[in-house]
């Protein structure tokens, strides 16, 4: 019997067809595929690709596009489907996996009580991070045609679906792929900043705003099925974002770009909270002649001067919430004032008799909603390189007098000289004082965000510190923030409206945060700040540099190692710690489940807070849909809630997964480290990645406003890891998301052969339910982008001499040590044995992408045999090549 996968992927195939009027096999796709086969096995190119007319090639793109494009839409819609049926079919004895009332009903088994629960719930503080990072590809013209198809799609599974309906839905498909054909796959123009700040507030007010009003009201099912009460529960997850905020790097995030950021996201929040008002005035029809009113009500109204509209008499309610609209209307609004209002428009149901709608009716999604966007609808952060820093901060102690050669200082002179200088309350700069367009840059930004502040303390978040190497890339901020008002000293005592964050990258700087943490405790100046912020840091993690620096063990284990060494530091010494996971959306930039992701950090960590970015694909993906925002979502209050409820390793909560001693994972790393950085500082290398790979037109997407290196300068260390991971990627080769793991665990299995059985001990612990292991989750990742690897395909680009071929024969001989390594710890015969869906999918996949990426080989070998000035129409190509191909692994950078 077919699939309803299988029924939809047909569907859409036929009704491109009948749009595109192709009959057969009339795009010549079979006798293509014969070519790239042979190609696959020869591992050359085949020379009948170059006698292919651009235009062929276009439109073999462009149709291979869409096809994917659909079959992702379908997977998408086959997931939500899964899904409801899961969902129905569960009970509180056995209910659907990493649920909500998995989680509730696992840690009531786990002896948690409701009090201990609700507890756990109030230490919740999840902030998920939008960030206008370059990795979503497509446009948003065409992602919402894609999601319109969806729309189509979820309507074919209605049982009672007449047949002129089915015409109707095939009609409606055509339509759409019709104009989807017609409309051009790449923009025109690249993303200007404002475009991504309403990119950023389509998501944010659209699905997000709507899953989490369910989410909470889930929860408390969830709670209620379980223990029998329903408990009040608060706005646990709230979003921030960079998008508007994000400098490092990019010369378009001016001051004026953050102030236009902070104004965008205050009016979408109040127009939401303004049509959430609306919908209470409709459910609200509530009369004094028929239930009490609520006396404290009864006086705001009369407290009121506006005059009563002719109808409303009576009814107490719409009275109320008339009132409210105007006050939104008021420049001077306040998100505090309108929470208030909506809480007493609940306590008026309550006395009214309407407790069932007061606690689960419109009244109690508006008070959430309130809650968790205010009116700023997603806290702000800036980041900027400690380099700016540091060039303003020299800048301004030599104007104010107080050094002339700061950047010449070392580390213990530079945190001498600014702890000396943040006792003191003066600013460096008189007012409207010249300094260099840079710096004044820098100060308008913080002068941007103390406005924003003083507006709203909740619209301001923290100051991110990139390349965070030294304690003094903090005090630099410190002093910076002062000269804008946002940090003050008065008689030793410190006020300080945002927060500082160290952006740790580097494996080595993740092997020193600890180090750089404890010098910063114990300065007092940034002790006094600490203070002023609640005994609260937030510490960031960088997953894709550190990956592009040491390679994907090294940089996985030393961010399990730092999250560790910096929870214990902190809490030894009082403070409360947040982790903020810079992550992306492939393995290599710390992608992956979420859920196992949470589960699998330290447990020192399990404090109940937590940060981690989204971005590009990622956004798009799972934002694409209600249900897939809401499943996303519900996964990861599942596992915070678990790790909350446990708490760090000495709260004496469950019991978690045992993983390999840290010597073992110590030893892997540091091999896996040579390993990898042994390829790309090869001679040789990075000319060849330069000339053959896809990375310089990666660069030309206009798919975000930020260059695609951090000093113009297109080398290794300044190369940003997004295109780094995208190239191989495209290649199919994923580099970053398993190089060096084979040699460092053949090392360690020649060296203590009985480590392989402490391997497998470690990985079979990380499956047991409720546990996660990080052990489990890096051998699983690494298999999986190995399992999407196409080596064949790989030798394409790169080989062709004798550099290219010892380049690739490294790449085999590493991907061959890795294999026999992940298949010897895990038991398996092949790679993802453990996850067939994907693994089918992937096998699914390659025929069309191996074609696909045969058309790009093409494209970029002609691209270098033709002369700059007339690259244009190929130019064009190879970044649709690029598009098809993202469709088709389904992932950027």
């Amino acid at each position: 019997m077919q699939s309803a996968l299988a029924r939809d992927i047909a569907f859409l195939d036929r009704r491109l067809g009948e749009v595109e009027e192709i009959d057969g096999d009339s795009l010549g796709l079979e006798a293509l595929r014969s070519v790239v086969d042979a190609m696959l096995g020869s591992g050359r190119i085949d020379p009948r690709l170059g006698e292919l007319p651009l235009e062929r090639i276009r439109t073999l793109l462009k149709h291979l596009a869409i096809r994917f494009h659909l079959r992702n839409k379908a997977e998408q819609v086959e997931i939500v489907r899964i899904n409801r049926r899961r969902e129905a079919a569960s009970t509180p004895a056995a209910p659907r996996p990493e649920s909500l009332l998995e989680a509730v009903a696992a840690l009531a088994a786990a002896g948690v009580s409701s009090p201990a629960l609700l507890d756990a719930v109030g230490r919740l503080e999840i902030e998920p991070t939008l960030t206008a990072h370059p990795t979503e590809s497509r446009r948003r013209s065409v992602i919402a045609k894609q999601a319109a198809i969806g729309a189509c799609l979820a309507e074919l599974d209605r049982a009672d679906l007449g047949e002129a309906e089915r015409r109707g839905i095939a009609s409606a498909v055509r339509r759409t792929l019709a104009l989807l054909l017609a409309t051009d796959e790449i923009r025109a123009s690249r993303l200007q900043v404002e475009d991504e700040i309403e990119r950023g507030i389509h998501h944010l007010a659209g699905t997000i705003w709507d899953a989490l009003p369910r989410l909470v009201r889930d929860l408390g099912d969830a709670i209620e099925a379980v223990h029998g009460t329903r408990p009040a529960l608060p706005a646990f997850l709230r979003y921030r974002t960079w998008i508007g905020g994000d400098r490092d790097g990019n010369p378009l995030v001016t001051a004026a770009a953050t102030r236009l950021a902070f104004e965008r996201m205050r009016a979408a929040a109040i127009a939401g909270h303004r049509r959430m008002l609306i919908r209470l005035h409709e459910e609200s029809s509530v009369s004094d002649r028929r239930v009490p009113v609520l006396p404290e009500l009864a006086a705001a109204l009369a407290a009121d001067a506006r005059p009563i509209q002719r109808g409303y008499e009576h009814e107490f309610l719409r009275l109320w919430i008339r009132t409210m609209q105007a006050r939104l209307d008021e420049s001077d609004a306040c998100s505090a004032a309108h929470l208030a209002d909506l809480r007493l428009l609940q306590r008026a149901l309550r006395h009214a008799g309407l407790a069932e709608v007061a606690e689960r009716g419109g009244i109690a999604d508006a008070i959430v909603l309130a809650e968790a966007f205010g009116f700023h609808l997603a806290t702000l952060d800036v980041r900027q390189h400690s380099r700016v820093h540091e060039g303003a901060v020299d800048e301004l102690l030599r104007l104010g007098g107080v050094c002339d050669l700061y950047a010449t200082l070392d580390e213990p002179q530079r945190m001498a000289l600014l702890t000396a200088e943040l006792a003191s309350a003066r600013p460096l700069l008189a007012r409207g004082a010249a300094v260099s367009a840079e710096t004044r840059e820098l100060l308008d930004t913080a002068e941007a965000v103390a406005e924003a502040a003083q507006r709203d303390p909740a619209a301001v978040g923290a100051w991110i510190v990139s390349m965070a190497h030294e304690a003094s890339d903090l005090l630099e901020v410190l002093l910076l923030l002062r000269e804008a008002g946002l940090w003050s000293i008065d008689r030793g005592r410190v006020r300080s409206a945002i927060d500082v964050v160290p952006l740790f990258e580097t494996v080595d700087d993740l092997d020193r945060a600890e180090q750089i943490v404890e010098v910063l405790l114990a300065n007092p100046a940034y002790a006094a700040h600490l203070a002023a912020r609640g005994a609260f840091q937030e510490i960031m993690l960088g997953y894709s540099d550190s990956n592009k620096d040491g390679g994907y063990w090294a940089s996985s284990w030393g961010l399990q190692v730092a999250q560790d060494r910096l929870a214990r530091r902190a809490r030894a010494a009082g403070v409360e710690i947040r982790f903020f996971h810079g992550r992306g959306g492939t393995v290599a930039r710390g992608g992956g489940r979420a859920n196992r992701a949470i589960l699998a950090s330290p447990q020192a960590s399990w404090n109940g807070r937590i940060r981690f970015t989204e971005q590009g694909e990622v956004i798009s993906f799972r934002y694409a849909m209600p249900a897939l925002a809401q499943r996303h979502l519900e996964q990861i209050v599942n596992a915070m809630l678990r790790t909350a409820a446990a708490g760090p390793d000495d709260a004496g909560g469950p019991a978690v997964a045992a993983d390999p001693p840290a010597a073992l994972m110590d030893a892997v790393a540091a091999r896996s480290r040579i390993a990898y950085r042994s390829l790309v500082d090869a001679p040789g290398f990075w000319e060849r990645f330069l000339e053959r790979s896809p990375v310089l037109h990666v660069g030309r997407l206009p798919i975000a406003s930020r260059p695609v290196s951090r000093e113009g300068v297109l080398d290794f260390e300044g190369l940003r890891a997004i295109p780094w991971v995208f190239s191989w990627t495209q290649m199919r080769a994923n580099v970053p998301g398993w190089h060096g793991v084979g040699s460092g665990f053949e090392a360690l299995f020649t060296e203590a052969p009985e480590a392989l059985g402490r391997c497998r001990e470690a990985y079979r612990a990380g499956g047991v339910a409720g546990a996660a292991g990080c052990f489990r989750a890096f051998i699983d990742n690494a298999q999986q982008e190995m399992a999407r690897t196409r080596l064949e395909v790989a030798r394409w680009y790169l080989g062709g001499d004798a550099l290219g071929d010892a380049l690739q024969q490294r790449i085999e001989a590493e991907f061959a040590r890795t294999r026999a390594a992940v298949l010897a710890i895990t038991g398996q015969r092949e790679l993802l044995d453990n996850n067939p869906t994907i693994q089918r999918s992937i096998h699914e996949r390659n025929p069309d992408t191996d074609l696909l990426n045969a058309l790009q080989v093409e494209l970029l070998r002609r691209w270098r045999g033709t002369p700059p000035e007339r690259r244009g129409e190929i130019e064009g190509l190879i970044l649709l090549s690029v598009n098809a191909i993202a469709a088709a692994m389904q992932s950027t950078g």
